[in-house]
């Protein structure tokens, strides 16, 4: 914010024969209480020359977007300082206006939402002057480098950079049917704002209306139609505050940002409004005259009572690390216009009553700051070594490190990219029943979506690749670690502006990798691989491979994901420690459509697993195994199924029918071919049996081995392939 020198100590009472305060005195004070000057410069005035400072303001500091904000600050670092003790920022003077006939003739006021609009005032001014503007004002605002327009305008910008509250005035004779009413716009209604823009509203936008439509962008820009001209006799004075958040969210979709819209964004307190209201009255009948019509219309709930925060002495010295007394510390928070009442018999704790100018101050932690910025930062004191204690990884954070270990190496390239996304590679990686998040700004250019998964990215980074003639042995192998953005459809009849309304973010771990080759056997080996991948990554979060469950589609079914080719494709479970199933993600071969738009040449392999599934499932569970005493005698049965038939049913069913002396069945292979003919398939299978006690011989185990397979029988229909 630009900020003139000479408003500033037209601001400041300073002891009687003290010089006003020079262009650098000012830069040092604000610099050391936490306002860095960025720039300044000498500027010639219709009122004599002047100096700008550019004062870098922080968000939570929408009270210093204004001249009387700085001047306290000023001021609360002057009147403890020997040579300027006892200066103080002048008050703001409530003034005593002239009115004529009830405001309630001339104006209805309207407000379908308080949320959108927490407080309106309205007042009306008859009879005024619209001309050039006085000196004095003309010279405030072009010190900061602001262009004088009229009378009117200048002082509702005068207002705004004096006490931060912006304000608009409307001719009153263009407001069709005297009526003023906040709600929101509906799409492709029609505004031209004042730069003389046509603009056309998408919708959402709050907007302040007469009978006939939009005639205002709340909180951010006027409409031309009802500015005031010279021909202007009747003024509206609009004084409001709005939700920072719809204000900034309009601002960015109209690319529109101005000085009442920055400061709506750091929030304008709605207590603050009665006073800045008549100031902006007081100051229009000075300049063009007029009378004020009697009061005003006030829409909006009765003003929060002060927020008090109780703070303990105590707590301060521990935060800062320096002691400081409680006096010292009272003194502190008065002059920031704190009211402090001591609690206690011995005042161990300070009952502060904050001032309405000051909404950031919430909490105990605030008030150290506070204190912390009037008595000097170079008075806390800054140790050579600094005792962190360690702290055990968490549990999520863990998850993902031991992740990231076993893919790295198992030869895969962590990979960072891109959030953004075409709207075409988001909606081909969205869930069904879903929608891809597409942001309404130009500068996305191409790629103004959201990603629906980090799976776009590792198909684009594959194309680089590949357009680049990298090669890996075993070919190229990728992963991420990153979030995916989806959000549910409007409903019929939604109407939803705030997307966190219906937005997931989903923290999710994709994998890439290159298939061996493009026949039908390589891509089933391709498979393998990547589910032995997965089964790594499994157990390295939850300690046990075999909580995960893989699920083929069945036939006709399509994957939730256009991405996914269905000929290829399974859904990934995983089973936590209380026995839940809980759905982990997918994996399989890149459709054809995907290979198309990221111009692959040759067919890649890949999953999506949700993060939170992997970590709910966790933490790794380690167990200590004494090593087995006595060998085992291992079996190797090849079993004929049905195409249909999935490894995951056969080992579900050996687990439910394992006895002892049964220890393991593990998967070997698959084999398909005429042998085992068509539309079947052959499963080997490898029994391990083993006897804590004793070594036990090939002839014990051929009963057990026959027991178990018979009881298979029951459950799973087939043959035993013998060549």
């Amino acid at each position: 914010m630009k900020a003139s020198v000479r408003w500033l100590n037209d601001l400041l009472a300073l002891p009687q024969g003290l010089a006003p305060l020079s262009p650098q005195a000012i830069d040092d004070i604000l610099t050391d209480v936490g306002f860095p000057i960025d720039a300044q410069d000498s500027v010639a005035t219709a009122d004599g020359p002047d100096t700008w400072l550019e004062v870098e303001i922080t968000s939570n500091r929408g009270d210093c977007m204004s001249h009387r904000g700085l001047a306290r600050e000023l001021a609360a670092r002057l009147a403890d300082q020997p040579a300027t003790q006892g200066a103080f920022a002048k008050p703001l003077a409530a003034p005593a206006l002239p009115v004529a006939g009830p405001i309630a003739d001339s104006l209805q006021l309207r407000v379908d939402s308080h949320a959108d609009c927490p407080r309106f005032i309205a007042r009306v001014l008859r009879g005024v002057r619209v001309g050039p503007s006085p000196a004095w004002l003309a010279a405030r605002l072009e010190a900061i480098g602001q262009r004088p327009i009229n009378n009117i305008v200048d002082i509702t910008n005068y207002v705004l950079f004096e006490l931060g509250n912006p304000c608009h005035a409307f001719d009153h004779r263009t407001l069709q049917g005297n009526l003023l009413h906040v709600r929101r716009a509906a799409a492709k209604e029609k505004l031209t704002t004042l730069d003389g823009v046509p603009r056309t509203l998408r919708g959402g936008e709050i907007v302040i209306c007469d009978a006939a439509g939009p005639t205002s962008l709340a909180g951010i820009m006027g409409g031309l139609p009802s500015s005031v001209t010279h021909a202007t006799t009747d003024v509206v004075l609009e004084m409001a505050t709005w939700d920072p958040v719809q204000v900034r969210t309009s601002a960015r979709a109209h690319q529109l940002r101005t000085s009442a819209s920055s400061r709506y964004e750091r929030i304008v307190d709605s207590r603050t409004l009665e006073a800045a209201s008549l100031r902006a009255c007081e100051l229009i009948l000075q300049v063009a005259g007029g009378t004020l019509c009697e009061g005003s219309l006030d829409v909006g709930p009765a003003p929060s009572p002060h927020t008090v925060v109780t703070l303990r002495p105590s707590r301060v010295g521990s935060v800062l690390g320096v002691s400081l007394e409680t006096d010292t510390i009272v003194r502190c928070l008065q002059r920031l216009a704190i009211e402090v009442q001591p609690l206690g018999r011995g005042g161990e704790t300070l009952q502060c009553t904050i001032p309405v100018h000051r909404p950031d101050l919430t909490r105990e932690v605030d008030l150290i700051e506070e204190v912390a910025r009037l008595v000097g930062f170079d008075k806390v004191p800054a140790h050579d070594r600094v005792r962190v204690p360690v702290q055990p990884a968490q549990h999520d954070e863990l998850t993902r490190r031991n992740v990231a270990n076993a893919l790295a190496g198992l030869g895969f390239f962590e990979t960072v990219t891109f959030s953004f996304a075409t709207p075409k590679a988001a909606a081909l990686a969205c869930p069904a029943g879903l929608e891809p998040i597409v942001m309404d700004d130009a500068r996305r250019g191409d790629e103004p979506a959201l990603r629906s998964s980090p799976l776009t990215g590792l198909l684009a980074a594959r194309a680089r690749n590949q357009n680049a003639g990298a090669t890996q042995p075993g070919g190229v192998r990728m992963f991420e670690l990153a979030s995916a953005f989806v959000q549910r459809p409007l409903r019929p009849g939604e109407t939803l502006t705030d997307h966190s309304e219906r937005s997931l973010e989903q923290p999710t771990l994709c994998l890439l990798m290159d298939a061996p080759g493009t026949k039908i056997d390589a891509l089933r080996e391709g498979v393998r691989q990547l589910r032995g991948c997965i089964e790594s990554v499994v157990r390295a979060a939850t300690g046990s491979a075999s909580d995960l469950i893989v699920q083929a589609l069945a036939t006709g079914e399509q994957p939730p994901a256009a991405i996914f080719e269905a000929s290829g494709f399974a859904t990934l479970h995983v089973r936590d420690a209380k026995g839940n199933l809980l759905h982990a993600g997918h994996a399989g071969l890149a459709s054809k459509a995907a290979l198309q738009m990221f111009a692959l040449d040759a067919p890649v392999l890949m999953a999506q697993l949700h993060m939170q599934a992997l970590v709910h499932a966790g933490p790794v569970r380690s167990r200590v195994v004494l090593p087995p005493a006595f060998p085992a005698i291992e079996r190797d049965v090849s079993l004929i199924v049905d195409e249909r038939v999935a490894w995951g049913t056969i080992e579900s069913e050996l687990q439910q029918l394992a006895s002892r002396p049964l220890e393991s069945a593990r998967f070997v292979t698959t084999f398909r071919g005429p042998q085992v003919g068509e539309g079947k398939k052959s499963i080997t299978v490898r029994l391990s049996y083993r006897d804590d006690l004793r070594t036990l011989t090939h002839t014990e185990i051929d009963a057990p081995v026959q027991q178990l397979l018979g009881a298979l029988r029951e459950r799973i229909a087939f043959e035993i392939r013998t060549a």
